[in-house]
């Protein structure tokens, strides 16, 4: 009996201790595969929904003829995307990927805007202060004017009945050109709904 008793307790001891040791599972995955675990806005919605947006804008008419009269490669500033939605959303997330897709199709080129802009300033109003050469200086007043204003927002519509959710998450994107107000761009994204079934409760 008293062997037994012994067994049992390191059984048991021995149990606790690979609960206690083992750590979280982690698999990974591919860049181009899709996750979704919780049924919210996740990196794959973000590269459809602005592949889609931007590949639109880049097929306008519009950005076709503004593009043609300005007669050179038109210079872009992004502005803010907001986030109406029903849930945290990172926008900058999706404004930098819209950014590097118009980028990168040779389109259009684009002047630092945001922090980014107030540090360059910032620097360029050191290097002023007697630090750096005159002929390295960079000096002020040599800034590219920004043509367009890249601005979006995300916001989503939410359905409940019973266990069941859906979401569909409507992403807009417009170009405006800063000189007049004009818009010469507009189009919004709805093709990302998602539908969550929570398991029901047992009595």
């Amino acid at each position: 009996m008293k062997r037994l008793t012994i067994v049992v307790g390191t059984l048991f001891l021995l149990s606790v201790l690979s609960a206690c040791s083992s750590g979280p599972q982690v698999q990974r995955v591919g860049a181009g595969e899709q996750v979704d675990l919780s049924g919210f806005w996740n990196a794959a919605d973000v590269r459809i929904v602005s592949r889609s947006l931007i590949n639109d804008a880049l097929s306008s008419p519009r950005v076709d003829q503004a593009i043609a009269g300005l007669g050179r490669t038109p210079m872009v500033i992004v502005g803010r995307f907001r986030n109406a939605s029903s849930e945290h959303i990172d926008t900058a997330i999706i404004s930098n990927t819209m950014e590097q897709e118009i980028f990168n199709s040779g389109r259009m080129d684009f002047v630092a805007g945001g922090i980014a802009r107030e540090e360059l300033r910032a620097e360029r109003l050191a290097q002023m202060d007697g630090f750096v050469s005159d002929e390295t200086m960079a000096g002020l007043g040599h800034e590219i004017g920004a043509d367009f204003m890249l601005t979006g927002s995300v916001r989503t519509i939410v359905d409940r009945a019973g266990n069941r959710t859906s979401r569909t998450y409507f992403v807009t994107a417009e170009l405006t050109c800063i000189r007049t107000n004009q818009r010469m761009w507009l189009a919004e994204n709805s093709e990302i709904t998602k539908v969550v079934v929570q398991p029901r409760r047992r009595l």
